[in-house]
């Protein structure tokens, strides 16, 4: 081979290295969809035999809705609005513990800051336990695994940005509603995916991913067969999976989704 030769092929490879540099590099931005997947309302779930439990829990809710802490923490979370309220600083160390299971990878309702849980959901918990007199105690476990928790006892409430379904409600009852949720359809920008109708129409074969055992996987898979849906233990983890393209979309809570979108695109 001669100098040219060896020039050339140089040439050609540190072209193929910056090539391939650049596709490895390049950024897969996210949106979501206009239309809404589904509208659901967000519950506390409580074991069937804890009667009095819920109904404490629902007038505190009450409470909570009417000298506007409930609005101040979904205010905190959803708008950014800061509030100057505290929680659980003045539990008698005697006090009864009340132990809530979540799932904590599901912003802006439960996620970690800092090693510490919070969230839309940890906060009204918080105030919950404040105005029932009550020490709360956080578990964070997986989503499929609390509604059987709490039928159990081995927690005494679920707070996950939990949806009441017939399903659920066979095995726990729920409080009233504290949040109303919205799933919506992460997609790639320039996807094809224009609309929720795209994944109804005649034909449609595109996979969606959800986190498991959420009410996400639980209408998609009834909406569009096992075979177009892959699971997920973490809203994330789909999210990811999106990225990479190994699915088509992913079907979440708007909130989490606009958190999950955010953090992508940054």
């Amino acid at each position: 081979m001669n100098k040219i030769s060896k020039l050339i092929c140089t040439i050609l490879v540190v072209a193929m290295a910056l090539a391939l540099a650049a596709c490895g590099s390049s950024k897969v931005n996210l949106q979501i969809l206009d239309t809404e997947y589904a509208l659901e309302d967000y519950a506390i779930a409580v074991s069937k035999e804890n009667t009095e439990l819920l109904g404490n829990i629902n007038a505190a809710l009450k409470e909570l809705e009417a000298n506007g802490t409930k609005k101040a923490i979904v205010d905190k979370y959803i708008s950014g609005v800061e509030h100057s309220l505290k929680f659980q600083e003045n539990v008698a160390a005697d006090a009864p513990t009340l132990t809530m299971a979540t799932n904590a990878a599901f912003p802006p309702y439960e996620y970690y800051e800092g090693g510490k849980i919070v969230g839309i959901d940890a906060e009204m918990a918080a105030a919950i336990a404040d105005i029932l007199g009550m020490k709360l105690v956080i578990e964070d476990t997986e989503f499929g695994s609390i509604v059987g928790g709490v039928q159990s006892g081995k927690y005494d409430i679920g707070m996950a940005g939990m949806s009441v379904t017939e399903e659920r409600m066979q095995s726990v009852n729920f409080s009233d509603t504290y949040a109303t949720g919205i799933q919506s359809v992460i997609v790639k920008e320039g996807s094809s995916i224009k609309s929720v109708d795209d994944l109804y129409a005649d034909g449609a074969t595109y996979v969606v991913g959800v986190q498991q055992d959420t009410t996400g996987d639980i209408y998609c898979t009834g909406d569009f067969g096992e075979e177009r849906v892959i699971r997920f233990a973490k809203g994330a983890d789909a999210v990811q999976a999106l990225v990479t393209g190994k699915v088509d979309c992913v079907i979440i809570d708007n909130e989490p989704a606009k958190s999950f979108v955010e953090a992508n695109n940054k």
